[in-house]
C-alpha cells in the first residue's frame, strides 16, 4: 500500500488508503458477502483499484541520454527523469517539461561544462556546431525548478553526446558549475 498507493513522507495518505480497505471489508461484512480476514494483494487491488504510483517505471530504462534525478518535494521527495537526444542541426539547445528559470540555467551550465571538457569526455568538438540537443523532463504539468538537477542534466547530455547509457539504478542530485 505504501509503495503503490501513497507518495508522501507523512501518514495522511496512508491513513486514507487503509480507511479505503477497511470500508471495502465493512461493506462485504454488511452485505453478507465473502471476505477474507487477512487482506491479500488481490484484495488491496479490489478495494483500491489500479496501482497509482508504479515504482517500476524507472526500471529497465537503459538508453543513452536518460538519467534519473532526485527531487525535493513538499511531501519528502521523488525521482524525476531527464531525457536528452541529439539530432542533426546547428547546435541549438531546446528545453521542455515546464522547467523553471533555475533549471533552465542548469541545462545551459551543463552544456557549457560539456563544451569546456569535451576532451575529457571523449567528444568530438565539431559535433556541437552541427548537432541540436533536446532536453526534456517529463510530467510537463508539474512545475520543476531548482539547481539540484544540474548533475542529472549534465549526465544526460554527456550520455547523449557519447551515446553511452548511464549506469542502471543510479539516481543523482547536485548543483554544477561550468568549470568543475
Amino acid at each position: 500500500m505504501i509503495q503503490n498507493y501513497t507518495r508522501e513522507s507523512g501518514v495522511r495518505s496512508l491513513t486514507r488508503v487503509i480507511g479505503g480497505i477497511m470500508r471495502g471489508v465493512a461493506k462485504n461484512v454488511a452485505m453478507n458477502e465473502l471476505y477474507n480476514i487477512d487482506v491479500t494483494k488481490e484484495d488491496v487491488r479490489k478495494y483500491l483499484g489500479p496501482i497509482v504510483f508504479d515504482k517500476d517505471v524507472y526500471q529497465g530504462v537503459h538508453v543513452p541520454g536518460v538519467t534519473v534525478g532526485l527531487a525535493w518535494t513538499s511531501t519528502g521527495g521523488d525521482i524525476l527523469f531527464v531525457e536528452s537526444s541529439t539530432h542533426p542541426g546547428k547546435g541549438t539547445l531546446t528545453l521542455t517539461g515546464n522547467l523553471g528559470e533555475v533549471m533552465k540555467e542548469s541545462a545551459v551550465t551543463a552544456l557549457s561544462f560539456i563544451k569546456a571538457h569535451y576532451e575529457d569526455l571523449g567528444i568530438d568538438p565539431t559535433v556541437f556546431d552541427k548537432t541540436d540537443i533536446h532536453v526534456h523532463v517529463p510530467e510537463g504539468a508539474i512545475p520543476k525548478d531548482g539547481p539540484s538537477a544540474g548533475i542529472t542534466m549534465l549526465t544526460a547530455l554527456a550520455s547523449s553526446y557519447t551515446k553511452k547509457p548511464v549506469k542502471q539504478y543510479l539516481a543523482m542530485t547536485g548543483e554544477i558549475t561550468p568549470s568543475r
